[in-house]
């Protein structure tokens, strides 16, 4: 395989080749996302900050990660597709080693800049070499193995964070990308080649687009994930914030649609397909993203697992997950887009309606069931989405709306954090409030419930009255123990209700797949 090959002039061992060295690069790439989280604590004793800096680590890196994914097109354009994404192995592999030695809070935030400047090109790349690899009839298959590496991930991030912490230390989940990356270098030197349509180059490099997609990007990151703790827009810095981001927003749209090499080519989006189908995944993103955070932290404060233990409480979601996604890709080809996504989009509803059914005596096996059915749920929505939402594209076009698809659904999964974050607190309180109005000195309930606490309490030997005064801590437990299940619940049916939404997108999907010359 000494040059570029159209898809239908290679064997099937090329093409497996080729799908496992994407995956690779995918999987890394989006699952460094979310492998921090749970060793967060462990790195706040290491470089001696606190919870609000050492959330910084992940911002840094999806801040860089982000741009990366947006201007891969034009990277692609300027280097050649090969040359980006052997240069973002390497870079990506560099910052992980460097990530692993950091020996202090600055070091290790310029060091996840360098990692997701790695990072994030091979993520749209992945799709875009298994979109062109796979002939029509196989995209089921295709999107299946890059469905593997991108929505897998971030499921099984904190699982193997938790895992890798605990037995080895926090600067192993960096180390663990090192032989990852050396082994997808060489495959991508020696089996990835560049199609003859992407050779165009540059004449002139676009500035001002860049300086406007990084300011909008950054922005939008920073304030989603310091919004809720700012109070938003109560908030001058979050509020000054906005308008300079929605600013750079508008500026950049206007400026790349008349700049001849435009470094966002927002032009793509006037594919119907493109254009439905990363709607959908932008809903998707938050969908994923956000039950990622959430779950784990239900576990944690209602539950009390431990970190790990609430790791893998996504573990039966990431094992449907794997198991269902080659099925999907099968079915696919067989009933279309239209039908498996519904399939995805019911079997989803019915996982978010048995979470808000959970109570404050929930154990591992209340969870097992709902994940397991919206992990089985998950892969006929996003294989098909992804088949369909590029099926219309020409080929020169195809690493530029590979990018935006990806920004959209990443987007969303930032969108989901700050989401959950801010329902779960404003749920907390708004429930407090309702139930706090029905705990009062004249209800006969609560008179009863206090008087049986003291009773248990001096029946144990505590005197009465610091058994009165520990019944009305109990109390307060029990009321914000409450009021925090409830706002979970109310999470799961605002999810829940996200996908009936995406019904409707349904009938305006392109009806087959099939790529332009």
């Amino acid at each position: 395989m000494g040059a570029f090959k159209e898809c239908e002039e290679m064997s099937s061992a090329e093409r497996w080749t080729i799908a496992v060295t994407v995956m690779f690069g995918a999987f890394i790439a989006v699952m460094d996302t979310s492998v921090v989280n749970v060793a967060m604590k462990h790195m706040m004793g290491s470089f001696g900050a606190d919870m609000n800096s050492i959330t910084w680590v992940a911002i840094s890196y999806s801040i860089a990660e982000i741009i990366m994914v947006t201007m891969a097109g034009w990277w692609s354009s300027l280097i050649g597709r090969k040359t980006l994404y052997i240069a973002s192995y390497a870079v990506f592999t560099i910052g992980s080693i460097l990530c692993g030695l950091a020996t202090s809070f600055e070091q290790m935030i310029i060091f996840r800049v360098i990692q997701g400047i790695g990072g994030g090109a091979l993520i749209p790349i992945s799709q875009a070499i298994l979109r062109e690899t796979f002939p029509p009839e196989q995209q089921g298959t295709a999107m299946s193995l890059y469905g593997m590496g991108v929505v897998l991930a971030p499921a099984l991030g904190p699982i193997l964070g938790g895992w890798i912490t605990d037995n080895s230390g926090w600067p192993w989940i960096f180390y663990i990308n090192v032989p990852v990356g050396i082994l997808g270098l060489a495959l991508t030197a020696k089996f990835i080649f560049d199609p003859p349509y992407l050779r165009r180059g540059m004449q002139s490099i676009d500035w001002l687009g860049i300086i406007l997609l990084t300011t909008f990007l950054t922005g939008m990151q920073i304030i989603l994930e310091k919004g809720q703790k700012e109070n938003w827009f109560e908030s001058p810095y979050i509020l000054w914030g906005t308008v300079v981001t929605l600013a750079a927003l508008l500026a950049l749209i206007i400026w790349e649609h008349y700049y001849p090499a435009p470094v966002v080519n927002f032009r793509v989006f006037k594919d119907k397909g493109l254009a439905i189908g990363s709607t959908m995944g932008f809903i998707f993103g938050i969908s994923l993203y956000g039950t990622t955070f959430i779950l784990p932290q239900f576990t944690q404060q209602i539950l009390g697992y431990p970190a790990f233990e609430s790791g893998l409480a996504l573990a039966p979601r990431a094992l449907t997950l794997l198991l269902f996604m080659p099925v999907a890709g099968w079915l696919y080809q067989r009933i279309g887009s239209k039908g498996a996504i519904l399939i995805g989009i019911i079997a989803i509803i019915w996982s978010y309606y048995d979470l808000t059914k959970l109570s404050v005596t929930a154990g591992m096996s209340n969870l097992v069931w709902p994940l397991l059915i919206m992990g089985a749920g998950m892969p006929f929505m996003f294989v098909p989405l992804s088949a369909v939402s590029l099926s219309t594209i020409s080929k020169s076009d195809m690493t530029d709306a590979s990018g935006m698809y990806t920004l959209t659904r990443r987007i969303g999964g930032n969108i989901g954090y700050a989401l959950v974050a801010t329902l779960l607190d404003r749920g907390v309180q708004a429930h407090r409030v309702y139930l706090s109005e029905h705990i009062t000195q004249f209800s006969q309930s609560t008179q009863a419930y206090r008087d049986a606490l003291v009773q248990s309490l001096t029946s144990m030997g505590v005197n009465s009255l610091k058994a009165s005064k520990l019944a009305l801590g109990m109390l307060e437990k029990v009321l914000t123990q409450q009021s925090t299940m409830l706002a979970y619940n109310d999470i799961s049916f605002i999810f829940g209700c996200m996908f009936f939404l995406l019904v409707p997108f349904l009938f305006f999907l392109p009806p087959q797949v099939k790529t332009k010359k």
